[in-house]
């Protein structure tokens, strides 16, 4: 199992060190301006404030670039909107880069032109290497069983989740399977569950006030999107056919407690590693009928998925694996370590700034036993579920004011009180996240 570290070497003083001077640069910066709104990387009385992490790869943006981003006569400074509505992971990248050559791939031309991969598998499009680093990854982090399982490819967990709705309605029901998901539910499960007004399935909304009798789908997100709790399913009933989404349930967003072990669940590249471009998903089925069934839709909708995509996948995913197996070696820390790092570092970044007044709250979490760590330790989510205190009534308005960009608590079925906002953006956007949050406690 992975440990995390216990004090700093040699490179994480220099680092701290780099680090520190940074922020005085930025300190005095900001205070030497007239009308100055405070700095994004101080708080009184609380030295978390600075971008220091236990991790080799502590800054990922040169000072330069950080200081003149931040400044408020600059062009791409205070006055641009900071656009926080999407998970896009732009924060691994720094250390994608550090990888360098490990996760390049070259291609010839003529390699891969056929549509098939094995045709003796039932998912006749997944590529032999991408299934096998999916089995590895899995066994080194320990959050899913694989054995007895069927392995589904799939262009993104979204096509997935289609494909996984339509392999669960019966094409003889009278009337469409009830889809349902507890609220505060993915804001696109409505959206995905109606958008091609199938005879096979429909939205019904919230999992625990869903009273209808018969079959039903629900949807369970763990940890969930947008507040990051850990979920079960809700509904309980023997007609029950569940989807299990775990695009989080990786060691830098949350403890791993054990091995998910359920009939269908669903992983991405995406949260996982932060290659959402790739455009690569799994799926981990039981039942080899629903996997036929899944490969079906998937067949129809796209003929297969990227064969040049999943050898790119598993190229990444091995170095995933390979890094945790590697951890002490002159290599490098493992991704996830790095990972669990940053977030731990940007949550205590935006708990400080939150807690500074009293306009906004977060959600609190309880510590548990991580087995990949081998130690306890709270989840930090991906998305920060933000609330708007007093007489605010429309948080996403309320922050689109002051240019900080959501996704309101509507879409997810909840108050508009709410909002959910990305914390898996560049160093640079975040710091100015931390900045805006800051400066609107001290004006309110």
């Amino acid at each position: 199992m992975a440990k995390l570290p216990t004090m700093f070497s040699l490179r994480h003083l220099l680092v701290l060190s780099v680090a520190l001077n940074v922020s005085l640069i930025l300190r005095m910066m900001y205070e030497s301006e007239e009308g100055n709104s405070g700095c994004c990387l101080k708080r009184k009385g609380n030295s978390e404030g600075n971008v220091i992490h236990q991790s080799r790869l502590a800054i990922s943006s040169s000072t330069s670039s950080l200081m003149n981003s931040t400044r408020a006569d600059h062009p791409g400074g205070r006055d641009r909107m900071i656009k926080l509505d999407h998970g896009d992971p732009t924060m691994y990248e720094i250390f994608w880069r550090e990888m360098g050559d490990k996760t390049t791939i070259i291609i010839p031309g003529w390699q891969f032109l056929s549509y098939f991969s094995d045709v003796s598998n039932i998912c006749w499009f997944l590529e032999a290497e991408f299934a096998k680093e999916v089995v590895r990854l899995h066994k080194v982090v320990g959050n899913a069983v694989t054995e007895g399982r069927h392995i589904v490819v799939g262009t993104g967990s979204s096509q997935l989740i289609l494909a996984a709705l339509y392999a669960l309605s019966s094409p003889e029901a009278t009337e469409p399977i009830s889809v349902v998901s507890a609220i505060p539910y993915y804001s696109c499960y409505p959206s995905m569950a109606n958008y091609q007004k199938s005879g096979l399935y429909k939205w019904a909304g919230d999992a625990e006030s869903f009273d209808k009798d018969g079959p039903y789908i629900e949807l369970v997100t763990s940890p969930n999107n947008p507040d990051g709790y850990t979920r079960v399913a809700m509904v309980n009933r023997s007609q029950g056919l569940l989807i299990h989404d775990l695009a989080y349930y990786w060691p830098q967003y949350t403890p791993i407690s054990s091995p998910s072990d359920h009939d269908l669940s669903l992983f991405t590249v995406s949260k996982s590693t932060g290659h959402a471009g790739m455009r690569i998903g799994w799926a981990l089925v039981k039942d080899k009928e629903v996997a036929k069934k899944m490969t079906k839709f998937i067949e129809l909708n796209t003929i297969g998925v990227s064969k040049d995509s999943q050898l790119r996948a598993a190229k990444v995913l091995k170095a995933v694996s390979d890094s945790c197996e590697q951890e002490n070696s002159q290599d490098g820390e493992s991704f996830f370590k790095f990972s669990y790092m940053l977030m731990t570092q940007r949550w205590k970044q935006l708990r400080a700034a939150v807690e500074a007044g009293g306009l906004f709250t977060l959600p609190q979490f309880s510590p548990s036993f991580c087995t990949f760590f081998g130690q306890e330790m709270e989840p930090q989510p991906a998305f920060a579920w933000l609330k708007c205190e007093g007489d605010i009534e429309d948080c996403e308005s309320f922050l689109r004011e002051h240019k900080i960009l959501t996704r309101g608590g509507g879409h997810f079925g909840a108050s508009l009180k709410y909002v959910r906002i990305s914390m898996l953006d560049t160093d640079e956007t975040f710091l100015q996240l931390i900045d805006r949050l800051s400066a609107i406690q001290r004006q309110e």
